[in-house]
């Protein structure tokens, strides 16, 4: 399954370069392609507010 991003998202950009395979693109919050994702966890682990959550 992969990781989305929830309403809480703050825009920071910190898990955007923390995704080893480029699924994260810029919004208002950022969104998560399910396609690219390997739910590696690794977004979560540095997102301030935990917006990163496994579906």
């Amino acid at each position: 399954m992969a990781h989305v991003i929830s309403d809480e998202c703050i825009a920071c950009g910190v898990c955007q370069s923390e995704c080893p395979v480029d699924a994260i693109s810029e919004g208002d919050i950022y969104v998560i392609d399910p396609d690219l994702c390997t739910d590696c966890g690794a977004c979560a682990d540095v997102c301030p507010v935990g917006a990163p959550q496994a579906e």
